[in-house]
């Protein structure tokens, strides 16, 4: 009798601390309030661009796979809040911009994916190393879609942040006119 309520006691225990070892893996390196790291990334075209580019800029970095169901859902909100921002004044700079990471291993169904989800920004970046891509390693992402919304300063604001998070934050931070 003793045996089975121990095995009843350890079982859930056991599902318990998977869970929670799972969930916390899942958590990409960065943090709020990180400096977010620099990084170079190449666009289907063969051009560089760094995160330094984009210095004195509020920044959403973006990490997503045109395989990903998730990702493709989480990408319809993205181009509503790209159009808000883009050309908004806010307190300490004049400019919002969206870096996606293409998690890939096909360029021709990431370059499909962006034009289908109507991802309409100039700054799409990937490896086509799928989770080995060199950004998604320097920032711990572990699982897609991940964002990061960087301040002018270049520090991590919010980590996989809701939309209507992230589009608090930019609203908070808007210029009044």
């Amino acid at each position: 009798m003793v045996k089975f309520f121990r095995t009843w006691l350890l079982v859930p225990l056991l599902v318990v601390l998977v869970w929670v070892g799972v969930e916390w893996y899942k958590i990409p390196d960065q943090k709020a309030g990180n400096p977010a790291p620099n990084f170079t990334g190449y666009t289907a075209m063969g051009d560089s661009l760094q995160l330094s580019d984009f210095e004195g800029q509020w920044v959403l970095l973006h990490f997503w796979g045109s395989w990903c169901g998730p990702c493709r859902q989480h990408n319809h909100h993205l181009p509503a809040l790209y159009r808000k921002y883009r050309d908004q004044t806010f307190q300490t700079c004049k400019q919002f911009s969206i870096i996606s990471i293409g998690m890939e291993t096909n360029q021709a169904r990431w370059l499909r994916a962006i034009e289908s989800d109507g991802l309409h920004w100039p700054h799409h970046i990937s490896d086509l190393k799928r989770m080995d891509d060199h950004v998604a390693q320097q920032y711990g992402v572990r699982e897609i879609p991940a964002t990061f919304l960087i301040n002018p300063a270049g520090e991590v604001v919010a980590v996989n942040a809701t939309i209507q998070t992230l589009d608090a934050l930019l609203t908070d931070e808007q210029a009044t006119r």
